[in-house]
C-alpha cells in the first residue's frame, strides 16, 4: 500500500517478501519512484520475512532514488533488521525502529537513523 504523509511517500509492505510476492512489490515502488518523490520511506514494520531478493529491491531502490532523495527503511523486528544487519545493507541506507522516526528523519535531511 502506498501512501503519502506529508509530502513523503510510504510504501507499507506487509506478510513475506520472497519471490512469489516481489514482482507486486517491485511494482509498486516503481510506481513511486516515477513520480520522483521528494522522500521515499519503505515500512517493513508488519514484514514476518524478508528474502534476499526483497533485500536487492531495497539497494535497488535506494541507487535508483540518487541522493537528493530522502529515503529510510522501516524494520524493527529480527524478521526484517537481521538480514540488512547481516548483509551490511544498514550502513548502504538508514534503518528506522518506527514511521515516526523515518518520518522525522527524511523530512529533516538526515542522512542515518
Amino acid at each position: 500500500m502506498v501512501e503519502d504523509h506529508d509530502g513523503v511517500s510510504v510504501v507499507s509492505v506487509s506478510g513475506e517478501i520472497d519471490l512469489v510476492t516481489a514482482p507486486a512489490l517491485e511494482q509498486a515502488i516503481g510506481a513511486v519512484v516515477a513520480e520522483s518523490p521528494t522522500a521515499l520511506v519503505i515500512d517493513l514494520s508488519a514484514v514476518e520475512f524478508l528474502g534476499s531478493v526483497g533485500l536487492k529491491i531495497l539497494a535497488a531502490t535506494y541507487e535508483k532514488l540518487g541522493k537528493d532523495t530522502g529515503f529510510g527503511v522501516v524494520a524493527r523486528g529480527p524478521a526484517t533488521r537481521r538480514p540488512i544487519h547481516l548483509t551490511g545493507l544498514d550502513k548502504t541506507f538508514p534503518l528506522y525502529p518506527t514511521l515516526d522516526d523515518a518520518l522525522t528523519a527524511v523530512r529533516d535531511g538526515k542522512l542515518n537513523g
